[in-house]
């Protein structure tokens, strides 16, 4: 078998990596003014830096909201497209090793994928995520650098920004110890600096998120959760979800190439049907 190309295109930033042999071949990502440019620059480039001929390739596999602007095969390739959920949960399962999960994917929006064994589906999901961090970041900060803001939250100061369970109780309430967030943004002064905003920013598209994740899984036994995505690179990550595995008794896993998840899953449909 040559090398399947997966390609996870976005509005303005595309997502490229090959699968060789069920291996992972050099992630790479792009970014254009639109999904067009995007994803061809990406293709010429990963090709360019890991020297494939086109000749090596065996398929392109297109998945996510941008590709639903290409209709033509990849420079004459055999491409074909893949569901953008069932590429999350393909993705997450072979990154994590894991065969029964709660993928979450975080991106503009957050979307919940349920992986069990075979069974990949979409779960639904909440209009909160990075989309929403630039956004309030814009508005609040002057800026949707989302980079920018995480490197300004490392200076910031959550428990001048969130009201914590310490803050309204003397004791801890039963399963709520008193570092766990009673309310989000609801100590906020009007004068709060720019480095407590933005700390309470990321703190508040995470919590929601992972609180999300939670709560989508209450009906099954599910304690294992995938996080794929952009917003997987925060920093803050390394803080927010441990303290929710604590409070909640479960597993938030970031893979190593959590942001490139979807498009290895979008080549991993392709290989795994050739199998069938």
């Amino acid at each position: 078998m040559g090398i399947v190309i997966g390609i996870d295109v976005g509005i303005s930033t595309t997502k490229i990596v090959g699968i060789k042999n069920l291996s992972v071949v050099s992630p790479m990502r792009i970014t254009a003014e639109d999904p067009v440019t995007s994803l061809y620059g990406a293709f010429g480039k990963y090709l360019y830096e890991n020297q494939i001929a086109l000749g090596d390739i065996e398929q392109v596999v297109l998945t996510g909201v941008g590709s639903e602007y290409i209709d033509k095969p990849v420079y004459g390739l055999p491409t074909s497209k893949a569901d953008e959920f069932t590429a999350d949960g393909l993705g997450a399962r072979f990154e994590s090793g894991l065969d029964r999960i709660l993928v979450v994917s975080m991106g503009t929006g957050t979307s919940l994928v349920l992986c069990d064994g075979d069974e990949i589906r979409h779960i639904g999901g909440i209009s909160v995520g990075g989309g929403t961090l630039a956004g309030l970041s814009r508005i609040m900060l002057q800026t949707s650098d989302v980079r920018q803001v995480s490197t300004m939250a490392m200076q910031g100061d959550i428990s001048n920004v969130n009201l914590m369970i310490g803050d309204i109780s003397a004791k801890p309430l039963p399963g709520l110890p008193l570092n766990v967030t009673a309310s989000l943004f609801g100590k906020a002064k009007a004068d709060a600096n720019k480095e407590d905003i933005a700390v309470g920013l990321i703190h508040t598209v995470l919590q929601t998120i992972g609180s999300a994740a939670v709560l989508a899984s209450l009906n099954s036994d599910i304690k294992d959760f995938v996080l794929i995505g952009n917003l997987t690179l925060l920093p803050q990550c390394r803080e927010v979800f441990p303290m929710m595995e604590n409070l909640y008794k479960v597993h938030f896993r970031i893979p190593k190439y959590s942001q490139f998840c979807t498009a290895i899953g979008a080549a991993l449909d392709y290989v795994y049907h050739q199998k069938k």
